[in-house]
């Protein structure tokens, strides 16, 4: 055996270990690569399941026209098979409409030659299918240069929901373009700012507050339409619109065509978009707001001061409003309604009043007027208390949900009305019963009313009267009744005197049956007019026959009077002739008488001479009477007379036993009249004293005066006088029929007052039975 030697040994270990080592390396190698295999074939597997499961399937367009496509092509170009040149795809038969393929296999050749891509959608033949085709030159590891790659997506959902977008994008253009419109001719301003809060749109009414000239002037040159108010500036308002999230509301104050303005602005965010902003002008709104207010607090002391009680509920039927004799109607108490009780506690506080009707089912009551808050239309009732009183309530409903309720004490108008309906029926039966015949014509003459006396009278049928007749057609219709027909003229004349010329006219009218009727046509204060008539045939011969005796008792008065002074005169003569015989006796022409005789012969002078006063007297009151009392008008000093009176009849009084006395004052002074007739007015009254008054009496004779009248007082302490008696002591008829029953005959009174009043004095006398007399003559001094 042959052995090698060491170097050859060290080559060959060497060749050993490097055959190993690349035995090694291979194996390594091959493990390596055959993983690298195993994952390549996953990934294509993967890439594969992948494309398969894309949403579009590739062709791969050869130069040469082959094509490689996958299989599901063949499906939505409803084939049997995938075509395999272009030309079949293309061709009339290839599955896609004819424009559709002619348009492909030009997109085709034009990327095979320019290498440009395009998108073109195609229809399946006969197919609602929508096919997209988009092509683009194949990379050097699909094809050689001239290559193109198709992708064919199935576009039929997407393109149906493109076009739906596409509506849904034209119908928002639309309503933007509606919106911008709107935002332009809106009448205040709006605008839009931008997510840094800057103007990016305004409309023209913004353009026209600022006074700017267009709207790219104004955005350019951020014109604010507010100003800064509370140290707040308009973009801070939008910042925290933004901030909060919400739309901020605020007033503030702006200049506007020159003008102050209150401005209502609101800021609203919109997101990303920005912020967007309006402007309300509230100027006249808050006017407006402050009127109302003014008016209703006008309203409220309004209300507060009518006689009728109000009350007001709000919509929650609370009470709102009531004023004081709401209070007072329904005595109710203050603390009670402040804290705004509801409309059913308010009727209970009036039951427990017992300020409300009395019902049998109240509850029941009580809910139908609740129904006054949803009733259309305002509700009236009248309400009768258990106290008599009448109330009228009135609900009327308010806008916002609430009532008004008013309620008017009608107590008085309904007494008053019943009162009234009192009067007219008793108005009524009166006048139907008055002895006169009455007729009321109208404006237009028109005969209104009639009572059963002028129907009678008139002797007209009751259907001409219930027609209203004009006066013209009555007075023809009974002119027959007239005794002068033509006198039918003078009742139109006045009863048209009375309506149209509103003057009161009189006359009377003879009937054919001998009645004579006397009328008066009066106008009435609503425009009417009265006409009456009054049967006054039997007056007018009672008139008659009174006037008749009333001549024959003026010519008996002159007969009276005449024989009176013929008798005065008569009485005279003999009365002078015994006079004078007894004074020759007592003188002693006859020779001396004896102490009984001469007594005699004093008692015949007393007696002449008091017949010779009482002719006078008799006389002076007839003359009086017919007013043929002869005076004299001079100075009269009243202090004389009053004295020469008084010592006339001083010795008729001492020998009485009554003291008469005298206190004249200075102011007396003088008048103009007849001394004699005034002196004689004097001893008439002291007379009379005298007369009267008993043994111890006393009579005070006083006078006095002023610059326009004096006055002299005739007074004693006698018996007095009763007041039945004191009417019939100047009545000179009376005087005599007293004294004829007995009494004490007397003119001197009646004569006193005549001889006064003939001077324009006055005589008053007053007296009481036990305090004596007084009579007091006052005389003018002119």
């Amino acid at each position: 055996m042959t052995s090698l030697s060491p170097y050859a040994a060290i080559i060959l270990g060497v060749v050993l270990a490097l055959w190993l080592g690349a035995a090694v390396w291979a194996l390594a190698v091959g493990r390596r690569m055959r993983q690298e295999g195993t994952q390549a074939q996953g990934k294509l597997e993967r890439l594969a399941t992948l494309l398969a499961s894309a949403p579009a399937a590739p062709i791969i367009v050869h130069p040469d026209g082959r094509l490689e496509a996958a299989d599901r092509l063949a499906k939505w170009l409803g084939k049997a098979r995938v075509p395999n040149f272009v030309s079949e795809l293309t061709a009339p038969d290839g599955g896609l409409e004819p424009e559709d393929a002619a348009a492909l296999a030009l997109e085709i050749a034009s990327a095979q030659r320019a290498g440009k891509s395009f998108s073109l959608p195609v229809r399946g033949t006969g197919s609602s299918r929508l096919l997209l085709v988009r092509g683009a030159p194949a990379g050097p590891g699909l094809a050689t240069s001239g290559g193109v790659v198709l992708w064919v997506f199935d576009a039929t959902e997407s393109q149906a929901e493109i076009q739906s977008l596409k509506g849904h994008v034209e119908q928002l253009r639309e309503a933007l373009e509606a919106l911008a419109g709107l935002v332009e001719a809106a009448p205040f301003p709006m605008w839009h700012r931008t997510p840094d809060f800057r103007l990016s749109l305004v409309n023209s009414a913004y353009v026209r507050a600022v006074d700017g000239e267009n709207a790219a002037e104004v955005i350019a040159n951020g014109v604010e339409l507010v100003e800064v108010a509370g140290g707040v500036t308009p973009q801070a308002a939008a910042a925290q619109a933004v901030a909060e999230d919400q739309p901020i509301d605020r007033m503030v104050p702006a200049t506007i065509d020159g003008a102050r303005r209150t401005m209502r602005v609101v800021d609203v965010p919109l997101g990303a978009a920005g912020v967007a902003g309006y402007a309300v002008d509230q100027h006249e709104l808050e006017q407006a707001r402050v009127e109302h207010r003014r008016l209703e607090t006008a309203q409220r002391d309004l209300l507060d001061r009518l006689s009728a009680g109000v009350a007001r509920f709000g919509p929650d039927r609370a009470l709102r409003f009531w004023n004081q004799p709401f209070i007072s109607l329904f005595g109710l108490r203050q603390e009670e309604l402040t804290d705004a009780p509801l409309f059913e506690r308010v009727l209970d506080q009036m039951r427990d009043a017992r300020r409300l009707p009395e019902h049998r089912d109240f509850p029941a009551w009580r809910a139908e007027r609740r129904n006054w808050f949803l009733s259309p239309d305002p509700q009236e009732e009248n309400w009768l208390l258990q106290d008599g009183t009448h109330l009228r309530v009135y609900a009327q409903p308010l806008p916002d949900g609430g009532l008004l309720l008013i309620f008017e004490d009608r107590t008085e108008q309904v007494q008053l009305s019943s009162a009234r309906d009192t009067l007219l029926r008793v108005r009524t039966a009166t006048f139907d019963t008055l002895f006169e015949s009455i007729g009321v014509f109208s404006a237009d003459g028109r005969l209104q009313m009639w009572n059963s006396r002028f129907r009678s009278v008139w002797g007209a049928p009751e259907e001409l009267l219930a027609s209203h007749p004009r006066i013209d057609d009555l007075m023809r219709a009974v002119q027959a009744k007239l005794a002068k027909p033509q006198q039918s003229t003078l009742v139109r004349e006045l009863v048209r005197a009375a309506t149209v010329e509103r003057k009161q006219r009189g006359g009377h009218v003879g009937f054919a049956d001998g009645r004579i009727f006397e009328f008066a046509a009066i106008p009435l204060p609503d425009g009417n007019a009265l006409f009456t008539m009054l049967d006054v045939t039997d007056s007018r011969r009672v008139e008659q026959i009174l006037r008749d005796r009333n001549e024959a008792l003026e010519q008996a008065d002159q007969v009276k009077t005449a024989f009176v002074t013929n008798m005065s005169y008569e009485l005279r003569t003999p009365l002078t002739t015994i006079s004078g015989f007894a004074e020759m006796m007592s003188a002693g022409y006859a020779g001396e008488l004896s102490d009984s005789a001469k007594d005699y012969v004093d008692g015949i002078l007393q007696s002449t001479a008091r017949l010779s006063s009482l002719i006078d007297n008799v006389l002076d009151l007839t003359q009086g009477e017919v007013g043929t009392l002869p005076l004299d008008r001079a100075p009269v000093e009243l202090a004389k007379v009053a004295q020469t009176c008084l010592e006339r009849l001083l010795p008729e009084a001492t020998a009485k036993g009554i003291d008469l006395a005298i206190t004249l004052k200075d102011s007396l002074g003088t008048v103009q009249g007849d001394a004699r007739r005034i002196g004689q007015a004097i001893d008439q009254l002291l007379e009379n004293a005298i007369r009267y008054c008993g043994q111890g009496a006393r009579i005070l004779l006083h006078g006095d005066g002023d610059q326009n009248s004096a006055r002299i007082v005739v007074s004693d302490n006698g018996p007095g006088i009763p007041p039945a008696r004191q009417k019939a002591l100047f009545d000179a008829a009376a005087r005599a029929d007293q004294a004829r029953n007995g009494g004490k005959p007397g003119i001197g009174l009646p004569l006193a007052r005549q001889l006064v009043e003939a001077h324009d004095g006055t005589l008053d006398l007053v007296s009481q039975p036990g305090q004596g007399t007084m009579a007091t003559i006052a005389l003018p001094r002119g």
